[in-house]
């Protein structure tokens, strides 16, 4: 089995050597049930087709992480991936410093940053992905533990001179700690949530990462179903107990009808695009200034088709106009609603 690519959908994530798809499959709801966040049952053969469908339809880089699952996701990568040559495998993006008891993996997991814990999360991560070396390893949240930027940043930076890392990335920093982290080395890529709901990356990070020509790699753009024009509120009011989305405020109450009221919005943009309501949602990310790719996760190979069409559409103009104008009616999330072209060809952020 081998991957094709067509060179005119990817971007170089950054100053790497990699060149990513617009589009990569996100592994977090293939980690299925028994966790803090976890996404309910999950079968897993479902799963592994769902990669292989993204694969096969052009997607070059998967983002996992130890926590999801806690490891099984990184399990499930593994099997989706095991019959494809190391030159023709995709990217593998995984991610470190949350820490879970074995006793007790319901409990949310601890934010570590000690160096020799994120030695040996990384050892195990390599295991379970069955890999000799991670493409992109990331920081997956700031820890908690008293662990300093410098300790583990510097800790990534070291694990990327010795090779067991192709990139290191940074996923839910701020501006503010990339500026830090900076001074220690390079940051290759930044992992925000971002999504039509979910803007104020758009504020600082992304302006940062253009900056200083850090990969910009998105997660939600769908913001975990409610964008995908498949979401309704008898479904919120279904979702099983042990789905994370249950508890978030995302999904319940006035913040979930102007969520709805702004997917429905998308839906005349879709269709003059002969396409769907969550491409149009990941193409809106990939329209902003520094972003490199957007991760859109799937349980089921169907859900990749709803999404695949994101890899080569782009916005014009008018459609992003018309999506902060829906945005700005439905009142929906937080931070800036448009990037703007000015006359020299730069684009910033304008705050509504």
């Amino acid at each position: 089995m081998t991957a094709t690519t067509d060179r005119t959908m990817t971007r170089r994530l950054g100053k790497t050597d990699m060149a990513i798809t617009r589009v990569g499959f996100g592994a977090w709801a293939v980690g299925g049930p028994g966790w803090s966040f976890g996404w309910s049952a999950q079968d897993d053969d479902e799963s592994v087709a769902a990669i292989r469908r993204a694969i096969e339809g052009g997607v070059n880089w998967i983002d996992t992480a130890a926590v999801y699952g806690l490891g099984h996701s990184e399990r499930v990568v593994a099997k989706a991936l095991r019959d494809f040559a190391p030159a023709d495998r995709p990217y593998v993006f995984t991610k470190g410093g949350l820490v879970w008891d074995e006793q007790r993996r319901t409990d949310p997991p601890k934010f570590i940053g000690n160096p020799a814990s994120l030695r040996r999360e990384l050892e195990d991560s390599l295991y379970r992905l069955q890999v000799d070396r991670i493409d992109l390893y990331q920081m997956h949240w700031p820890p908690q533990d008293g662990a300093r930027i410098a300790e583990y940043w510097g800790t990534l930076i070291d694990l990327k001179r010795e090779g067991k890392i192709r990139a290191a990335g940074l996923s839910n920093h701020s501006a503010v700690q990339l500026e830090i982290a900076e001074r220690f080395g390079h940051v290759d890529s930044l992992q925000p949530p971002f999504s039509a709901i979910r803007r104020d990356a758009a504020g600082a990070e992304l302006p940062w990462c253009v900056r200083h020509h850090t990969g910009v790699i998105v997660y939600s753009p769908m913001q975990s179903g409610l964008l995908t024009g498949a979401f309704d509120a008898a479904r919120a009011a279904h979702l099983a107990g042990d789905d994370w989305r249950s508890r978030s405020d995302d999904f319940t109450g006035a913040p979930l009808q102007r969520n709805l009221q702004l997917a429905d919005a998308l839906r005349p943009i879709a269709t003059r695009h002969d396409t769907t309501v969550a491409a149009v949602a990941v193409a809106w990310t990939l329209a902003w200034p520094g972003v490199t790719g957007a991760i859109v996760g799937a349980r089921r190979p169907q859900q990749v088709d709803g999404w695949l069409d994101a890899l080569r559409l782009n916005l014009t103009g008018a459609d992003l106009e018309a999506i902060a104008r829906a945005i700005e009616d439905s009142g929906a999330g937080s931070g800036p609603v448009r990037p703007q072209v000015g006359v020299t060809g730069s684009v910033e952020a304008i705050v509504s």
